[in-house]
């Protein structure tokens, strides 16, 4: 995956569980991404809520979320440990939101932390920015497609052809080499959420 060696551990595991399970559920990876930054977890992670609640492991999953999936056999063990399966089940997570759930599609996505109208819109302004940094973060190194077209054309990676696709310049600090850029300006009314594009 390109640029993605460069990065600490578990950032890596973060952007790369995040964009496989986009692309498996066929949502806007930069949404994935936004959404694993704002929840911030690690694996094995417990925060207590003010309401007697836990969030639990990389994609932060609600304890009283979990109780409604015990159905189908998924723990918070499932949800605090390493690897991708968290991403993936806050991937379909997402997906159902987006697919079902009333309003625009940041609010959508932001259902994924509350569907309270005060605390979902204060999510869902951060989400655009993050969304809107890891969108530029991708199209420098994939082919993207706009979602929101039919037949929309493929974008071009502008990463240069002489960068290595591994490494990052050996003269850039650690801490900058995986922090996407962040726009000049944000203009959500023109911003369209992007997916990975695979031949």
């Amino acid at each position: 995956m390109p640029l993605i060696a460069d990065m600490p551990p578990q950032i890596q595991e973060r952007v790369i569980c995040s964009i496989s399970a986009a692309v498996k559920y066929e949502i806007p990876a930069n949404i994935v991404l936004a959404v694993a930054e704002k929840e911030g977890g690690k694996p094995g992670q417990w925060v207590r809520n003010s309401n007697g609640t836990h969030d639990v492991g990389p994609m932060q999953f609600n304890t009283s979320y979990l109780r409604s999936l015990a159905k189908y056999g998924i723990t918070t063990d499932d949800v605090a440990a390493t690897g991708c399966y968290p991403y993936d089940l806050a991937a379909w997570r997402l997906r159902m939101h987006i697919r079902n759930d009333k309003g625009d599609i940041w609010t959508k996505a932001a259902n994924y932390h509350s569907r309270t109208p005060r605390y979902n819109s204060i999510y869902r302004a951060d989400l655009i920015r993050k969304a809107s940094k890891w969108a530029n973060w991708l199209e420098t190194r994939f082919v993207t497609l706009d979602v929101t077209k039919k037949g929309a054309t493929a974008s071009v990676s502008t990463m240069p052809a002489t960068q290595s696709p591994v490494a990052a310049p050996a003269t850039a600090p650690a801490a900058m080499q995986y922090k996407p850029a962040a726009p000049s300006t944000l203009n959500t009314a023109s911003y369209v959420p992007r997916s990975i594009f695979f031949h």
